[in-house]
């Protein structure tokens, strides 16, 4: 197997810093702008006559078109390779941000940043990952390069209002997107360093039916979740299509299999117990996170009159909160097992929601967020970590386009999920508590999450027991 080269090395990888660098930027990237746009709902909508809907709309199409596709990406990294499939999604998406900067109408907005950044991050974040389960062995080591991956996602989401409301107050909206595309260009200098651990097979089968059928599942749930406020009927048509699409892909699945072809996903992804609960904790975590950056940001634009910059100085809480859990993921690796963190990470979480509402209620001062976004910060960021490493760790080389593809969906979903969910309270009436609605709402499903995390065995052995000098050239 070949390593990239460069100076330092991390968990026993030779040039890991040079690795980890354009890895740990493209999630930031992603990250940030499935976030920074909520600060700007207020920019936006002024500037292309549209309504806070409209933004939400192309806010939550943004995340579902990386749920849908996030699956398809990852299976395309063993046909086109890891390095390609990576480098193809930065232009694409950095085609997308430059849209997005000069979009005259919503329309265009959404075909740059919600399609072709969608469709970009589908391709680029699967890499992210496979690349970092085959270069980095051991649970150490590997949680040390998920904990810089992680923290940097969790820094592009906590910190996406900051710096986009930042930039929209110094510049424009449409500045932000120039800011995207500037990064996605440092991202391509640095990837060039980057040697795929394994050659791609072009000869490998790829499923487009089961694609299609994925991706138009996950559009109708989503899409139907949206609809809720304006048509019920029309909500409970598309979430019944939805659910009856994706049981035609789970048995168009199982065909191949039983007639001995290449699936887009192997149903023994889901023979796991572990995985499917990790997978459970992540989507949970990630529509918790996005659910509470939407809902407040939008509560203080519309509901107090707060402008991008105040918007997103407040959300500093929670960046700092990341920050600070995510960076020590390594150490707590070390002490505490992965069970434990995730469920810790719940309930940190789940208090921190108490305390926002508790607060805000109680004050009109904007500092009264902070103890709340900090303790939601902080308990997102124990978890991220540990959930991701425990998912991937339970599959070998040979299936791991697959599980990070299908591990990312999940968490995509979450995020769409989240926005979707807070969204459709939030529109429904935003001065008449439907903000505490919304926050109630997530604290639930961050319940739900802590029930999946207590299930999750205490001590987890890894499928990739590779030893350190790395994986073999083929699965």
């Amino acid at each position: 197997m070949t390593r990239a080269a460069g100076s330092g090395a991390v968990g026993g990888v030779p040039g890991a810093r040079r690795i980890l660098a354009p890895l740990a930027l493209a999630q930031f990237i992603c990250s940030f702008a499935g976030s920074n746009m909520n600060v700007m709902i207020n920019d936006i909508s002024e500037d292309l006559d549209t309504t806070v809907q409209g933004v939400q709309i192309a806010i939550t199409i943004f995340l579902l078109v990386m749920a849908a596709l996030m699956i398809p990406g990852g299976k395309l990294t063993d046909k086109w390779g890891r390095k390609r499939c990576l480098m193809a999604g930065l232009v694409v998406y950095g085609l997308g941000a430059m849209i997005s900067a000069v979009a005259p109408r919503l329309g265009v907005l959404i075909i740059g940043n919600s399609i072709l950044e969608g469709v970009g991050t589908a391709l680029l974040i699967p890499p992210v990952y496979i690349l970092t389960t085959l270069l980095f062995t051991g649970t150490t080591a590997r949680a040390r390069a998920f904990g810089v991956i992680m923290a940097m996602g969790g820094i592009g989401a906590a910190a996406g209002p900051l710096i986009g409301g930042l930039i929209t107050s110094a510049i424009s909206w449409r500045a932000a997107f120039v800011f995207q595309a500037l990064v996605i260009v440092v991202i391509l200098v640095l990837a060039r360093g980057i040697a795929d651990p394994l050659p791609p097979d072009p000869s490998r089968p790829f499923d487009t039916v089961g694609a299609v059928l994925s991706a138009a599942g996950l559009v109708l749930l989503v899409t139907g979740i949206l609809a809720v406020d304006d048509d019920g009927r029309l909500a409970l048509g598309l979430l019944l299509a939805g659910a009856l699409v994706l049981a035609g892909f789970f048995a168009w699945v199982r065909g191949r299999e039983r007639a001995g072809r290449e699936a887009l996903l192997s149903t023994a992804m889901f023979h796991n117990r572990t995985s499917n609960l990790g997978l459970i904790t992540q989507n949970t975590q990630w529509l918790m996170l996005m659910g509470v950056s939407f809902t407040v940001a939008a509560y203080l634009q519309v509901v107090r009159g707060y402008d991008a910059i105040q918007t997103g100085v407040i959300f500093t809480a929670a960046t700092l909160g990341i920050l600070a859990s995510s960076l020590a993921a390594e150490k707590l690796a070390r002490r505490r097992a992965q069970r434990t963190l995730i469920m810790a990470g719940f309930a940190t979480t789940i208090a921190g929601i108490a305390v926002l509402l508790a607060f805000v209620a109680g004050t009109p001062n904007p500092w009264a967020f902070a103890p709340g976004l900090l303790l939601i910060g902080l308990g997102l960021g124990v978890m991220l970590t540990p959930s991701v490493n425990m998912v991937q760790s339970c599959f070998p080389e040979s299936q791991q386009g697959e599980i990070s593809g299908l591990s990312r969906s999940v968490s995509n979903l979450g995020s769409s999920l989240g926005t979707a969910v807070a969204g459709t309270i939030l529109v429904s009436g935003l001065s008449t508590g439907a903000y505490a609605t919304a926050m109630v709402a997530l604290a639930v499903v961050g319940v739900g999450g802590l029930v999946a995390a207590a299930l999750l065995p205490r001590t987890h052995p890894t499928a990739t027991t590779t030893p350190d000098t790395g994986p073999p050239d083929r699965p």
